[in-house]
């Protein structure tokens, strides 16, 4: 099992039954490469490993009634005791449509947390005790719904992790996405000039850097009026 290692900038543990819905993740692309250099770490947990019944269950019928099956207080109790002990005075987030909606502007509070523990919830849910004496918050990733946690675990991972220092090379890249000034991003080109009677616009062959950067938000300006107007009351 993974030890906290003191140079890591950010720790995840995740309670998932699938692990291996996580594979892609870990081993390509930023967050891949952010691994290998030990910038973050994101550690596995799966609650069958904490069961003491033959079958590894960790579900059961809930109490009262009803159509599906909850997550059991005991295992999942025990693996977070167990991520506890590998990353100390860590945050432990429930991924839930309950939850508060993640936007942009939660990021920078979620990477000073350094260290969070997830908890992925299948079939109907978790014990309602261990939300009340376990989790600490409670987040969702928008307002439908997916067949388990495992999806809004990787897309926090991946929007707090992008923001650590390494993990994307260019500063400009990040300042420059969409939402990080409460404006969406302006149309780019790259080569060919032409294609299929398509133009790049001139004023970007034009080398006038301040025409660029003024024409990138006016486009910005224009394509958030049209398409995200509550974007533009928030930066208001």
């Amino acid at each position: 099992m993974n030890k906290e290692n003191n140079n890591t900038l950010i720790w995840f543990n995740v309670i998932t039954i699938f692990p291996e819905m996580f594979h892609a993740m870990t081993n390509y692309g930023l967050i891949g490469k952010a691994i290998k250099k030990k910038i973050i770490n994101i550690n596995l947990l799966n609650p069958r490993n904490f069961t003491e019944n033959k079958y590894k269950s960790i579900d059961d019928r809930p109490y009262g009634g009803g159509p599906g099956m909850l997550m059991s207080v005991k295992p999942l109790h025990l693996a977070i005791q167990h991520a506890k002990s590998i990353s100390k005075e860590a945050t432990v987030i429930y991924l839930t449509p309950q939850g508060k909606t993640l936007e942009q502007n939660h990021i920078p509070q979620l990477i000073k947390k350094k260290k969070i523990i997830f908890i992925c919830g299948r079939y109907d849910g978790i014990d309602q005790r261990i939300i009340d004496d376990q989790v600490n918050e409670e987040w969702s990733i928008g307002n439908y719904i997916i067949t388990g946690g495992e999806l809004a675990a990787m897309v926090m991972i991946d929007s707090i992790s992008r923001l650590i220092p390494g993990v994307i090379k260019t500063k400009q890249s990040i300042e420059d996405d969409s939402f990080s000034k409460n404006l969406l991003d302006y149309p780019s080109y790259t080569r060919p000039k032409k294609i299929h009677n398509m133009s790049v616009p001139k004023v970007l062959l034009s080398g006038n850097h301040e025409k660029i950067r003024l024409w990138r938000l006016q486009q910005s300006l224009g394509k958030t009026w049209i398409k995200r107007p509550d974007l533009l009351k928030k930066k208001n």
